[in-house]
């Protein structure tokens, strides 16, 4: 009676993974998931950049960018690329940062990315 039961689970296990094997996405499908948007071009526009930080940034992260609630940009460019500066704009992160994506256009985003990454 064992030997029956034993091999009832062994062929349902069998089956189950097989069912699986051709359900569950591969890592084909969860990496191109994850890769971040394409920054838009734009030609920087610093008085454009400064104004939308000053609009938006600087509750969080100080009047001169020096620092508050959210860490100091003043030297962000030389941890970031403007690409990485954009999806953190755009998308937020985890630990407070709040995504913008919604609040201002593509453009603006990179332009102010572009403004960022410029200081080092």
């Amino acid at each position: 009676m064992k030997k029956w039961i034993m091999s009832g689970l062994f062929f349902f296990a069998c089956a189950f993974a097989l069912v699986l094997m051709f359900t569950v996405p591969g890592r084909e499908h969860v990496t191109e998931e994850e890769q971040p948007r394409a920054m838009p071009e734009v030609t920087l526009d610093a008085a454009a950049a400064e104004e939308k930080a000053k609009a938006s940034c600087i509750t969080c992260h100080g009047n001169q960018l020096e620092g508050g609630m959210g860490p100091s940009l003043q030297t962000i460019g030389a941890k970031h690329d403007a690409n990485k500066l954009y999806q953190i704009i755009s998308e937020g992160t985890g630990g407070g940062m709040p995504a913008f994506e919604g609040q201002l256009t593509e453009e603006e985003i990179a332009n102010l990315a572009l403004w960022l990454s410029e200081k080092k």
